[in-house]
């Protein structure tokens, strides 16, 4: 959950100032800051599962890629405006119903980290859901832009749902399944793309893998350059 969320926030911090509108460029600003927010979150408490031996800075600034378990997804590049919706879409519309779930958990902290995030997933699958429709039935050009980047990246959305060790025993601890989560994620997806005048893309698409195992594109390489040079330039630099 971490590491999905800090990667996608520094994804989305890549548009502060670039925004294709004022607007806009705050509201993704503003989900950035949201998904850095709850990637702190879970640093602190693998901090405090660790009786303090790392800070939330050192999970985030002091691994290497291969130690780094978000889904592919969220590290490809940001490309147009189509495909930064597009990827936010994907992602949140697993977000979402995934959080819910985990508000029911027995975990004080799992269950927690849900409430305070789910508000602020629900406003990221809102933001991406209205933008998907209004350039998939907006112009011929937004239709064609909206299109292509569903397409694009649809091959990285089989990865949230595929099950590993860790997702088994998450299960056996809060009762979620992510074949339940995907059914509610296709529904999401399957009706607003319908709406938006979008195709849906093939289903049985053969699907990446390997970033939930550690095994990245060279994506996320740079993303870690970008990231993490200030601290291991100067490493315990602070504020």
């Amino acid at each position: 959950m971490g590491d999905n969320a800090l990667i996608l926030g520094q994804r989305l911090g890549e548009w502060c100032g670039h925004g294709p509108v004022l607007e806009e460029d705050i509201a993704l600003t503003n989900i950035a800051l949201d998904l850095i927010g709850q990637a702190r979150m879970v640093y602190q408490k693998v901090g405090a599962l660790e009786n303090g031996a790392r800070t939330e800075d050192d999970v985030a600034f002091l691994r290497d890629a291969n130690e780094f378990y978000n889904v592919l997804l969220v590290e490809m590049e940001n490309g147009d405006f189509a495909h930064t919706i597009a990827r936010q879409f994907y992602f949140s519309a697993f977000q979402v119903p995934f959080l819910e779930r985990l508000a029911g958990s027995s975990d004080e902290f799992l269950r927690d980290f849900a409430f305070k995030s789910i508000k602020e997933a629900r406003y990221h699958l809102k933001h991406a859901t209205q933008w998907v429709l209004r350039l998939g039935d907006g112009t011929s050009e937004s239709h064609d832009r909206m299109q292509l980047a569903i397409n694009t990246l649809w091959e990285y959305t089989g990865e949230l749902f595929m099950t590993d060790d860790v997702d088994l025993e998450m299960a056996s601890l809060t009762g979620i399944h992510l074949e339940d989560i995907h059914q509610m994620w296709l529904t999401h997806v399957r009706q607003t793309l319908e709406e938006a005048t979008l195709d849906m893309p093939d289903e049985s698409t053969w699907m990446q893998s390997g970033g939930k195992q550690g095994v990245h594109t060279e994506h996320l390489g740079y993303i870690l350059t970008d990231m993490q040079w200030l601290q291991r330039a100067y490493p315990g630099a602070e504020w």
